[in-house]
């Protein structure tokens, strides 16, 4: 005998409804599968995204010879292990930059010594931040900074910590960041580093990167780090008319110079 048409349909919904289910499941586990997680945060040295980045010309040799009073400096990281920091003091390398974390999951595990070694042959010394503005807020990363060695003491041998914003080294130039919430997370950064301890953080860029990348300005309360690789500075990222501290070569190693006198870079680590 014929069943009605609707209990005909029934049985048919029946037997493919788990079909369905378990496809639509499926779907569901390959979508959530095919996002994968971000990769794990390494050991960026400052200016390694830059030099990859941007044809900087540099020369093996290079040693500009500044017009204005001038200190050199060196900034290092993972990537120089032991450093011979006598022999950079007597080559007249007075101040050293050193990096302490990455994000919020990477803390430079050469940091100690070289931050303790560079302060132990007499040089004026701070830390540095390498950021990753898509993985964790302004605050947080100022924060890891600050619990990781980052901070500053009104000793006259520390310098305030620089924050080094520069090509995403996973990703998009900008972190997928427009320019307006990349000025909100920098200014989140400055913020907190500036609440904790009482001074506003150096800020390391290109200006390229800094012009296509951020919108506000900076300028009234962050010292510039500039990084161009050439024998003159060049042109500014916007709204600073002057800079700070120049990193202008990375052979053999990251060399600066601090634009002005022993005495003025005395007086940034005092804060006066």
């Amino acid at each position: 005998m014929n069943q009605p048409s609707g209990r005909r349909h029934l049985r048919v919904l029946s037997s493919i409804l788990p079909i369905l289910c378990g496809s639509a499941l499926l779907v569901g586990v390959t979508a959530q599968a095919a996002v994968p997680p971000p990769p794990p945060v390494g050991d960026h040295a400052m200016g390694s995204q830059i030099r990859k980045h941007e044809d900087t010309g540099e020369k093996r040799s290079l040693e500009p010879a500044p017009s204005v009073p001038s200190v050199p400096g060196i900034d290092v990281s993972g990537h120089q292990g032991t450093v011979n920091w006598r022999h950079w003091w007597d080559r007249g390398v007075r101040f050293a930059y050193v990096k302490a974390t990455e994000g919020t999951g990477y803390t430079s595990p050469d940091f100690a010594h070289q931050y303790n070694g560079s302060h132990g042959v007499g040089m004026i010394r701070g830390a540095y931040h390498f950021a990753l503005p898509d993985r964790s807020s302004g605050a947080a990363q100022a924060n890891y900074f600050i619990d990781h060695g980052g901070g500053w003491s009104p000793d006259g041998r520390t310098l305030p910590g620089a924050l080094d914003v520069e090509y995403n080294p996973y990703g998009p130039d900008c972190y997928g960041k427009s320019p307006r919430r990349m000025t909100a997370w920098i200014k989140s950064f400055s913020d907190t580093y500036h609440a904790r301890t009482g001074r506003y953080p150096v800020i390391y860029t290109s200006t390229h990167w800094w012009n296509k990348c951020v919108s506000g300005d900076f300028s009234s309360t962050s010292p510039l780090w500039v990084a161009r690789y050439a024998d003159h500075i060049g042109e500014l990222p916007h709204d600073w008319g002057f800079h700070t501290f120049w990193q202008y070569t990375s052979k053999p190693l990251d060399k600066n110079f601090f634009n002005g006198s022993y005495e003025g870079l005395k007086r940034l680590a005092k804060g006066k």
